[in-house]
């Protein structure tokens, strides 16, 4: 989900279960999110988060999904877009990227997080800019990929 000054207007979902990422997921399909199930994840994070995303990275990797990162968060060199190119909105146009994990800092935080930002607006990819938001797609995608979902009435829940 992705909020900013330029929203005009708000709107609310809840998701409901018996554990967060099964309701996580809900909310997700409810705000006409999808999640994806399989393909590749571009991570860059700001310094204090680094330590942090490795946990994320592997519990995305152990599902499945492959990690593409900024020469300063991973191994895989994809360029920011102030790097030069082929950088991630390259990536993010040619259908390359399914998620996106992006919690920017540096010199050109504000360009790359922008154009980040607008190609995975356009191209309808799910952007997360905290860890634990990441954290809480991470919980739900695993939950989606090892079950299915099923309606109760809200009564049923007391």
């Amino acid at each position: 989900m992705i909020l900013g000054p330029e929203m005009k207007s708000t709107g609310e979902v809840m998701g409901i279960d018996e554990n967060f990422g099964t309701a996580f997921w809900k909310s997700r399909l409810a705000a006409g999110q999808d999640l994806p199930g399989e393909g590749m994840v571009f991570l860059s994070v700001k310094n204090k988060d680094k330590r942090n995303i490795v946990f994320i990275a592997k519990k995305l990797s152990d599902l499945g999904f492959r990690i593409c990162a900024t020469k300063w968060t991973g191994k895989v060199l994809v360029n920011k877009a102030s790097e030069g190119r082929p950088h991630v909105v390259d990536m993010i146009k040619h259908g390359q990227i399914q998620y996106i994990i992006n919690t920017p800092s540096g010199r050109n935080p504000k360009v790359d997080e922008a154009a980040i930002r607008s190609g995975s607006v356009q191209h309808k990819i799910p952007y997360t800019t905290t860890l634990s938001g990441a954290q809480a797609v991470v919980n739900a995608i695993e939950v989606m990929k090892n079950g299915t979902l099923r309606a109760r009435a809200l009564q049923d829940y007391y």
